[in-house]
């Protein structure tokens, strides 16, 4: 089996690929401008963020039958233009969720003790410490929008600082926000009693325009 691998990925992962006997494995090292010279005769296709797969795509690829998302989305993947030729479209679900999550709370971090302007002013010579004085997390309201792996993962790590957490997620049960210690609420509710938002949620025309201007 042929499998390109459209862009960088992890050395773990090469790995795993290259000890599987009978599996030819091209990787972005081996060739210079583009994966797509070598798709006519590849059985997968490996792809992270930066290649969409569209229908023109996959018209060079007559003999792909497996496309893999090293990501948790598959926004840049033309499901329907795969799924019309037979392909099957995977996706690795909850493998960066904790990343996330730790990015999240340390940009919460960063705002509530701007620490980003308190850098610049530290490096321009200044000392302006009562300027910069932020506040505590602890005992702020976060709300979170999508309730999903990344979403949970937010919320289990907030609630250890001492924030109190609610969510709006429609597709989630009751038991779950329990288990979690966090309230659902309405998103009118969640905008009016939220000092934070965090947003985890996939573009989609039911999500578009869910923030704006006028709802906060």
């Amino acid at each position: 089996m042929k499998i390109v691998i459209a862009e960088p990925v992890s050395k773990a992962g090469m790995q795993l690929l290259a000890q599987e006997k009978g599996w030819q494995v091209i990787d972005p090292g081996q060739y210079q401008l583009s994966p797509e010279a070598h798709l006519r005769d590849a059985d997968a296709l490996i792809v992270r963020s930066a290649v969409y797969v569209d229908a023109a795509m996959l018209e060079k690829a007559p003999k792909v039958r497996v496309i893999g998302r090293a990501g948790v989305g598959v926004d840049n993947i033309d499901v329907e233009a795969a799924t019309r030729r037979g392909i099957v479209v995977m996706n690795t679900p909850g493998a960066n969720a904790v990343a996330v999550a730790e990015l999240a709370i340390g940009l919460m971090i960063s705002l509530a003790r701007h620490l980003s302007r308190a850098d610049a002013s530290t490096r321009a010579g200044k000392w302006e410490k009562k300027t910069f004085q932020g506040t505590e997390l602890r005992g702020k309201e976060l709300g979170i929008l999508g309730l999903g792996r990344i979403g949970v993962e937010v919320a289990k790590r907030a609630k250890a600082l001492g924030m109190t957490v609610s969510a709006h997620d429609p597709y989630v049960s009751p038991a779950l926000a329990r288990d979690l210690g966090l309230k659902l609420c309405s998103l009118d509710d969640l905008y009016a009693g939220s000092d934070y938002l965090s947003l985890h949620l996939g573009l989609t025309p039911q999500t578009h325009g869910m923030i704006n201007a006028e709802a906060l």
